[in-house]
């Protein structure tokens, strides 16, 4: 799908402001939210309830403080990490999530969700240089819930070109069984499922502007690495090929 100059342009000046100098951009997240409450609980010693939606956010303001001087970027969530944007080093571009925390367990297919009460506007108005959005995927899932997946995040593409606002992609694998994907045999299918999923949603129609991209394999089970503590499952050859074809498919 082809869009408007102006869109395009609008995408590319938002871009440069996420971007360094050279053009990189080297962003720090701060964008946790389930994970992080429940970090900073077992730090304290406490249940995680006891962690206020208060000190979230002043824990990410902290570290957006200390991190935004050396970074282009920050990645926050409109949820607990507005207060953290004010914070920014001069200069540092501004990702904001628009996906709900985790998923929807109470069905099968870990089907994503966005904030309550957000839009890509309603972002857009609030500072963001760039809309990203995390999704669970994976080529095995059902044909179902992977239809339903396309569609949102056609959805989400659609509403960032008509804001001309980029679209940061990440998407994380899994075995839809509920297995470990910390497995030696879920490992051997890590750089297939890795590179399946980019290859799918590097499809115009979903107008992902930049992906952040899983590692295609697991460093634990590379032959030979200083990770690998025990089974090797790639050499390291394999693991560098796995590395290039994913390469390939993004560029």
């Amino acid at each position: 799908m082809k869009l408007p100059v102006e869109l395009m342009q609008g995408k590319q000046k938002k871009l440069r402001a996420l971007a360094d100098r050279r053009g990189i951009i080297a962003a720090a997240a701060m964008d946790q939210r389930g994970s992080l409450r429940k970090a900073i609980a077992q730090a304290r010693g406490v249940v995680e309830e006891k962690v206020t939606t208060q000190e979230l956010g002043e824990f990410k303001a902290a570290v957006t403080k200390a991190l935004t001087p050396h970074a282009s970027a920050i990645l926050l969530d409109p949820e607990w990490g507005m207060e953290a944007t004010k914070q920014r080093a001069k200069g540092c571009g501004l990702l904001l999530a628009y996906e709900a925390s985790g998923y929807d367990n109470t069905q099968p297919g870990r089907l994503p969700s966005f904030i309550p009460g957000q839009t890509v506007r309603k972002l857009v108005e609030a500072g963001a240089d760039g809309i990203k959005v995390l999704l669970y995927y994976t080529p095995k899932e059902s044909a179902q819930a992977n239809a339903y997946k396309h569609d949102w995040i056609e959805r989400v593409g659609a509403e960032c070109a008509l804001h001309g606002v980029p679209f940061f992609l990440e998407l994380v694998s899994y075995d839809p069984s509920g297995g470990s994907t910390s497995t030696p045999e879920f490992a051997v299918q890590k750089p297939q499922l890795v590179i399946e999923s980019i290859t799918e949603f590097a499809k115009p129609q979903y107008l992902v502007d930049v992906f952040k991209a899983e590692i295609p394999v697991n460093l634990k089970f590379v032959t030979g690495s200083s990770l690998c503590k025990g089974t090797g499952v790639y050499s390291k050859p394999q693991a560098l090929e796995a590395f290039r074809q994913l390469g390939k498919v993004v560029q």
